[in-house]
């Protein structure tokens, strides 16, 4: 027999969103996405785009748009995202990043701390009686809220139009009740460590700047239409990026 879809009594009586970020490059052009359905029976896409950022980022742009949606209704939410980042940050990590400082286990700056304290905000915002039910759901498997916010988040970042849904649920072409069975987080992997990047290019208005690091590097390019930007690895890296972008290997850079 077909598995039917698993539909959990909660998740009728809550109101159920969807989440995903994406990005081409990371750094690089993103987008991010949000299904919400409300027990009253409708439903609601979101998305949105952005010339310049991580994908981190878009996963937490994407709860935030959520959450800021339905910000004045405070019925119990069941949240699913394929962000292990999101539901680790907000659930565990960010009460340790508050006590240093806003300083990680190492610590230097948390990463994308400005979205973190939007986040936290818009969370406490709702008090107790607004709970959230942060839960996994594992990319590209099948499950049809997770594709749908897939198919959203990767037509925005590649700057296409999409026809977002609002309506009724009745009408909806996506089975988003069609839940998944195993929501359990995988297990963290040990760190490596990390290749710090020889530097950061953007090429705009027929200057190719080096950067420290991708906040200055963002800086310049964000919002600034035909920029480009990429992470270089080393010093002939460098000069293959400049190739790849139409321009002589003994270019200046700035």
């Amino acid at each position: 027999m077909p598995r039917m879809p698993h539909t959990a009594k909660k998740d009728l009586k809550s109101i159920l969103i969807f989440t995903d970020g994406a990005c081409s490059g990371n750094p690089g052009p993103g987008g991010w996405a949000a299904i919400i359905a409300t027990p009253d029976g409708k439903v609601q896409e979101l998305g949105g785009f952005d010339p310049a950022t991580t994908n981190n980022r878009m996963e937490m742009m994407a709860a935030i748009e959520a959450l800021r949606a339905i910000k004045n209704d405070l019925r119990p939410v069941t949240f699913y995202t394929d962000s292990t980042y999101v539901i680790r940050g907000i659930t565990q990590w960010i009460w340790a990043w508050k006590r240093k400082d806003w300083k990680n286990a190492e610590g230097g700056d948390v990463s994308n701390k400005d979205l973190w304290e939007i986040l936290a905000r818009i969370v406490g915002a709702r008090g107790q009686d607004g709970i959230i039910d942060w839960l996994y759901s594992r990319g590209h498997i099948g499950t049809p809220g997770n594709e749908r916010c897939d198919e959203i988040a990767v037509s925005f970042s590649k700057s296409k139009w999409v026809d977002l849904y609002h309506g009724p649920l009745l009408q909806y072409h996506t089975a988003i009740y069609d839940l998944p069975e195993d929501t359990t987080l995988p297990e963290m992997k040990p760190k490596t460590e990390k290749k710090v990047a020889f530097s950061y290019l953007s090429f705009l208005a027929g200057e190719v700047h080096r950067h420290q690091d991708w906040g200055a590097c963002e800086r310049r390019v964000k919002g600034q239409s035909g920029a480009k930007f990429k992470k270089a690895m080393s010093k002939e890296d460098e000069i293959s990026i400049l190739t790849s972008w139409g321009l002589p290997p003994h270019t200046k850079i700035k």
